[in-house]
């Protein structure tokens, strides 16, 4: 899933995906390549953290590197408070910052963006720093950083922020949201964004459209999926470079479920070596067989299961297995008799539907409400 790393994407979110396909994945031909780019940027944190066997003396030539751009940029700082203005003093701490987070110095250059926020008066300007604050979140993962960020950012853009920021803030939400699993958030997102996504400081735009097409797959109803991802030109002209997914989207939208099973794995193993989707391979996995199961039956009363597994290239047994558990989840409204061989569609019935609901979560309130009154007392 992921794609060339483009020089536009920050070089905080370059250095985290090489340490994922080296640590994580471990590809070695990722790890010279990682060498490379980390003495060309002066990373020595990671160089420390991925290289083995540990390089000593390169360590310690990185960290003088280090040392000596900070002296620089401190004494520019320095020079800019002594005789210069205000804007001279933002643009020196903001320089600190960004050389910080490029080297991969996470803490300091936190602590350098904060001070350059203090200083910062434009409502744009603000929300630049937010965005790199939430890059360093997403390089490290740290999601409740990366929250509390774009929290303060979609404050910012309420009060008055232009566009094209407003756009880009769409795209750091979707991929946050995508990271915590909140995939229908993340594909209302993504789709939103997709005639107007800028933001390639944070994902080249071939992730991004390969991103809004696995979310929406597992997200949205068929005739949105073939009108705003299938039909979409923004998809038709970057899907092209990954034909499984492609083969995937184009089977569900034609009702191939033959297509659709034998793409699948293809896209999972993909989905696998995703440094945001990695640990919901599973979750992604369970969502799409659903999505095509609960489809194909949509069209039915009853089916035969030798026809049903025909249709998606599956033994009798397998389809068996897989729609008992899906039946006894309640993912599938249908019910199996093995007898006849046959599957049979149960249409929910929304109102009985919604009574059931109600009535447990009226249960569940009067249960907090109880508790609530035994702490009272005490």
């Amino acid at each position: 899933m992921t794609s060339g790393l483009l020089e536009k994407q920050d070089p905080v979110l370059v250095l985290a995906t090489l340490r994922f396909r080296t640590l994580v994945l471990g590809d070695q031909s990722t790890c010279q390549e990682l060498r490379t780019v980390c003495e060309n940027s002066k990373a020595r944190s990671l160089v420390a953290q991925c290289i083995t066997p540990r390089d000593p003396e390169l360590e310690k030539r990185l960290a003088h590197a280090i040392a000596e751009e900070v002296k620089a940029l401190d004494a520019k700082l320095e020079d800019a408070r002594e005789n210069l203005g205000e804007n001279e003093i933002r643009e020196a701490l903001l320089a600190k910052a960004t050389f910080l987070a490029s080297v991969y110095e996470k803490d300091q250059a936190i602590e350098a963006y904060e001070s350059t926020m203090e200083v910062t008066i434009g409502a744009g300007q603000k929300l630049d720093i937010l965005f790199s604050l939430i890059r360093i979140g997403m390089a490290e993962m740290d999601f409740k950083f990366v929250r509390k960020h774009i929290e303060q950012a979609q404050d910012l853009v309420e009060k008055g922020g232009d566009w094209e920021r407003r756009n880009r803030l769409k795209v750091y939400e979707g991929l946050f949201r995508m990271a915590m699993r909140d995939m229908k958030g993340a594909s209302n997102l993504f789709l939103d964004s997709l005639a107007t996504f800028s933001a390639t400081e944070l994902i080249p735009y071939r992730d991004f459209i390969n991103y809004t097409v696995i979310t929406s797959l597992v997200t949205v109803d068929r005739p949105t999926l073939c009108n705003r991802v299938a039909n979409a030109p923004e998809v038709l002209a970057s899907i092209v470079e990954e034909p499984k997914l492609l083969e995937l989207l184009n089977a569900v939208v034609n009702c191939d479920y033959k297509s659709y099973m034998v793409a699948l794995p293809d896209v999972l193993s993909s989905v696998r070596s995703d440094r945001y989707l990695r640990e919901h391979v599973n979750y992604i996995c369970r969502e799409l067989r659903v999505v095509g199961y609960s489809q194909f039956l949509a069209s039915y009363e009853t089916v035969m299961m030798s026809a049903m597994g025909r249709a998606f290239g599956v033994s009798v047994e397998f389809l068996d297995r897989e729609l008992s558990r899906f039946i006894t989840a309640g993912r599938l409204n249908c019910k199996i008799d093995r007898v006849d061989g046959v599957v049979e569609a149960t249409r929910p019935d929304s109102r009985n539907m919604l009574y059931t609901d109600t009535l447990k979560a009226g249960d569940a309130l009067l249960n907090r409400v109880q508790k609530l009154s035994r702490v009272i007392d005490v």
